[in-house]
């Protein structure tokens, strides 16, 4: 049976591999290819950030199990070890169980109060979508790149995988762009990630990765500019020396901007449009690496009920 999925992001890609692998015929279509996407901006840290539903915990922890057996075989997919900053105490995070050497902090950073260390699979997005991307053709799928304003109707499953797209692919207006912004410097030696608890819209978060190391970010609600700024750029490295103050003297490598789908609950369901089925999975939020592997699991299963 052909199935169409729309979008190459971590999502739409995830999706299409799993139905790929499981037999079914598979054409990604989308208009921006992988490498042109927010999920190819972002640091990629497992850690569920800016997605709301009660499915996201189960999500995230079947990504968890899945991104640890890849770490195994695929250099693109690291287990690092890191630190999270907190101004004020929290109970451990409700997806804290999956995590096997999740600690408190003894002692905190001057100006935060708590916070906890464990190890979490950093995703090299570059080179892992590509390796989707190879996926995906090793099991027959193909990848097209289209400008669509509407869901293709030539397959009679269609997977809505659009993320800030999804407002003209799903005409869900509730679909809202949170702007990202990072940049990129030269890989001095750093080998744990680290994240402190600063504001919803003034990120801050250093991710070490093979060749290069990315620094941000902000979250910056309802705003569509993709140019980086540099002002923000010199904020977000001011946010970043506080924890690792060799930053001030990384030379930066690239600036880069995403949009990440922000929307109430992520959306991930089976409709009937039609002569045909439309299985909608948007609005990740800036969890579409952690949460990937979850929903695209689910995803095969509603493929399956309506095959």
């Amino acid at each position: 049976m052909r199935v169409i999925v729309v979008g190459a992001g971590v999502i739409g890609l995830s999706c299409a591999v799993r139905l790929a692998e499981s037999g079914y015929d598979v054409a990604v279509f989308a208009r921006d290819l992988p490498l042109e996407t927010t999920s190819a901006v972002a640091a990629a840290i497992w850690y569920p950030f800016l997605s709301a539903g009660d499915r996201v915990a189960g999500w995230a922890r079947s990504s968890y199990d899945e991104f640890v057996k890849l770490a195994g075989s695929e250099p693109s997919v690291q287990l690092r070890h890191g630190k999270e900053y907190l101004r004020e105490p929290l109970a451990d995070p409700v997806w804290a169980d999956v995590l096997p050497d999740l600690e408190r902090i003894g002692s905190p950073l001057p100006g935060f109060r708590d916070g906890w260390a464990f190890t979490t699979p950093v995703v090299e997005m570059p080179s892992y979508l590509q390796y989707l991307v190879k996926r995906l053709e090793t099991a027959g799928g193909t990848l097209n790149r289209a400008a669509l304003s509407a869901l293709p109707n030539t397959a009679d499953i269609v997977v809505n995988c659009a993320g800030i797209g999804a407002r003209l692919t799903a005409a869900d207006s509730t679909v809202t762009p949170i702007r990202g912004q990072v940049f990129t410097v030269e890989q001095f030696g750093l080998t744990e990630w680290m994240m402190a608890d600063t504001s919803a819209e003034e990120l801050c978060y250093v991710v070490p990765r093979s060749q290069d190391i990315v620094v941000g970010g902000t979250g910056q609600p309802g705003n569509w500019d993709l140019k980086a700024d540099e002002k923000t750029a010199a904020e977000i490295l001011e946010r970043a020396i506080t924890l690792v103050p060799q930053l001030r003297k990384a030379k930066v490598l690239k600036h880069r901007v995403g949009l990440r789908p922000a929307r109430p609950t992520v959306r991930c369901e089976s409709v009937r449009t039609g002569d045909r089925q439309v299985i909608h999975c948007y609005g990740h939020g800036g969890s579409g690496v952690t949460l990937s592997w979850g929903c695209a699991d689910e995803v095969l299963a509603l493929v399956n009920q309506a095959a």
